[in-house]
Formats: structure tokens, C-alpha cells, sequence
């Protein structure tokens, strides 16, 4: 009986030392996991942004009606002959008026 007690507790001691041991590298392994998930993922979204954005500058560089359209929209550039309009929300023109 003391024998089979005394093998128990050996046993027990052991595992709760390789518990000890291991438990720590398990659990940043495991962060590891975490966090090489989220960076593959980043690095999926990321490379999807890039191939838009190349696909954009091709445009930029070769397609002249796209070119026209960036001026006219972003840097207000108006072809010679036409008359810019602005306008304005309704919310801007009540706070001109007070």
C-alpha cells in the first residue's frame, strides 16, 4: 500500500513538473499561432490593396479619359470653353446667409 502511494506521488511530481517545464513554451506557441494568423492575414489585405493601387497607376500612366477624369474631379481642371459650377450643400448656404 505505501509502495503503490509512494509510485503515485513520484508519478503526480513528474507530471506536474513537466506540466511546469512545458506549459510555458506551449502557451506562447500558441500566441505565436495567434499572431502569425493575424499577420498572413494582414499581409492578404494588404497585397489585394497593392494589386488595386498598381492597377490604378496603370491606369494613371495609360488610360488619357482616366487621367481627365482625376483632373476634373480632384483638381477642379476645366476644359477651355466650359463654365465651372460649384455647388453647395444646403447646410453651407444656410450658414452663409446668418
Amino acid at each position: 500500500m505505501l509502495s503503490t502511494l509512494r509510485k503515485s506521488l513520484w508519478l503526480f511530481s513528474f507530471a506536474v513538473l513537466l506540466l511546469v517545464l512545458f506549459l510555458p513554451g506551449y502557451t506562447k506557441l500558441q500566441e505565436s499561432r495567434v499572431k502569425n494568423r493575424q499577420l498572413e492575414e494582414k499581409f492578404r489585405k494588404l497585397a489585394i490593396e497593392n494589386s488595386l493601387l498598381q492597377e490604378e497607376l496603370r491606369r494613371v500612366e495609360n488610360d488619357p479619359l482616366y487621367q481627365e477624369k482625376i483632373a476634373r474631379d480632384k483638381m477642379g481642371v476645366v476644359r477651355k470653353g466650359e463654365i465651372p459650377i460649384k455647388i453647395f450643400s444646403g447646410k453651407k448656404q444656410e450658414n452663409r446667409l446668418w
